[in-house]
């Protein structure tokens, strides 16, 4: 029997790979699937299900190509109506995987389909749950993303489903159980996750907020108390995995298609697509195509796609380093945007091979950036998010989130100079590359952002107060 969690830290997603005796099964799969297609076969095992905990918000799920490259059968829990064919299983049905048995607790509150998976080993004995967005290790699913696709499904009432839930189905469980959750720290899905992506039960029982001995109107306060709004692609996501999407592979082909600087060109200005830039912040400042935008491949690159383009539908360009292209189109599918039509063939090398016009971003060492910006004629604006500034911020600074940047853009003085920076450098170069889109040229950025200005001797910084939220 083998139960594995399979982590994508950019996104913060767990999948999970259960095989025994020849059967093998996946539970909330990313959208590239071969990955575990090539696992089962070294295994020598038949993906027999592919278990969906729900219908999620923050990634599109691959149970489609999955069951039709496989022969897998879909599973939703209870009150599930996906758009294609599945099992949608009742509450306390159970399925064999070889020797192992998975069963399921109808556990709604996050979504009314959310359902957890309780994992039976071939003694019979329970080994762990997996509980999607249920139960997290330190915290539970945020309650208010369904009522963006089901209106009266408001946060009050899903608040007090998930507060049954983890009374009636998750508390009464053994303590030894192993709490597998689909997401860790950094998903938006939850405002308090740990860094830890397993835990025992019987720890979170002990360690959990949402676990404690409290009423329902206590809980639903609790749960409701400093969410934010959450990212504009959720609800998009949800959608496409309630009512189907393209296959991957077509999106692959349609995204792999190279073009030289002048077919390029073209293809921007006849179409009107979005040039992305995917390369790192420090290569994107030296030079790149005027008008494009940097989401770099080393960060959080879908979920800031997801959050600044606000068109799932948008056609995209791609600029990145060679040989990352595909590495690209499917990060963008991951969250639903499938319209890369092209990219640069050779990276941005073949555009200035080709004398095509160039831009650049002006970063300075924090060293030169306090020389000539620590006074109080000329703004610095941090673009990390509010609870990182209120936690401690370059005394003068002013506080425009990143992810909120096109409500700020009048903050920022067209006639005088200004610097720019967040906590390393990666965030302050997208809002870089958006201000010099918007015609804003006259700023630095800070290389080494908020984390590098507040270890230097002349940084005047405020006293540091532990953030009540991390959303």
């Amino acid at each position: 029997m083998k139960v594995e969690q399979i982590y994508t830290g950019c996104i913060a997603h767990a999948a999970y790979y259960i095989e025994s005796n020849g059967e093998a099964s996946i539970f909330d799969p990313l959208r590239e699937v071969q990955p575990y297609i090539d696992k089962a076969t070294k295994d020598g095992a038949e993906i027999k299900y592919v278990f969906e905990t729900h219908f999620h918000a923050d990634f599109v799920s691959g149970h489609l190509d999955l069951a039709n490259k496989t022969g897998a059968q879909i599973v939703f829990g209870p009150t599930a109506k996906p758009g294609f064919e599945a099992l949608i299983a009742a509450d306390n049905q159970i399925f064999k995987i070889g020797n192992y048995q998975v069963k399921v607790l109808h556990t709604p509150g996050h979504t009314m389909e959310s359902t957890t998976y309780l994992l039976v080993d071939e003694n019979e004995e329970m080994h762990g749950i997996i509980t999607g967005d249920t139960l997290f290790i330190g915290d539970v699913g945020r309650p208010d993303l369904a009522q963006h696709v089901i209106e009266d499904l408001t946060e009050e009432k899903l608040a007090a489903h998930l507060y049954d839930s983890l009374r009636n189905k998750i508390l009464p469980l053994p303590n030894h159980l192993i709490v597998y959750p689909n997401h860790g720290a950094g998903s938006a899905c939850g405002k308090m996750m740990s860094n830890e992506t397993t835990d025992t039960l019987g720890n979170q029982k002990a360690t959990n907020y949402a676990l404690q001995d409290m009423t329902k109107e206590e809980f639903i306060e609790k749960l409701l108390d400093g969410l934010t709004a959450p990212p504009g692609y959720f609800p998009k996501n949800v959608l496409m995995n309630i009512q189907g999407y393209e296959s991957i592979d077509d999106v692959i082909d349609r995204g792999e298609q190279p073009l030289e600087a002048d077919a390029f060109e073209a293809a921007a200005n006849e179409t009107g697509a979005l040039i992305l830039d995917t390369r790192e912040a420090e290569n994107f400042k030296e030079g790149f195509i005027p008008n494009s935008i940097n989401i770099g491949l080393d960060s959080n690159f879908a979920m800031w796609v997801g959050e600044l383009i606000p068109d799932i539908k948008q056609q995209i360009l791609l600029v990145t380093e060679p040989g990352k292209e595909e590495e690209s189109i499917i990060r963008l599918a991951r969250v639903g945007y499938d319209h890369a039509i092209g990219y640069l063939k050779g990276g941005f090398d073949t555009w200035k091979k080709a004398n095509r016009e160039t831009d650049q971003v002006n970063r300075l060492d924090v060293d030169e950036f306090l020389a000539n910006f620590n006074n109080d004629e000329i703004k610095v604006f941090d673009v990390r998010k509010k609870s990182e500034f209120d936690s401690q911020h370059l005394i003068g600074a002013e506080n425009t989130p990143l992810n909120q940047i096109n409500e700020y853009l009048a903050e920022f003085p067209k006639d005088k100079k200004f610097a720019i920076h967040c906590a390393g450098g990666y965030r302050s170069m997208i809002a870089s590359s958006i201000l010099k889109q918007r015609g804003w040229d006259n700023f630095v950025d800070v290389r080494g952002g908020f984390d590098e200005i507040k270890e230097h001797k002349d940084a005047q910084v405020t006293a540091y107060v532990c953030p009540t939220t991390l959303l």
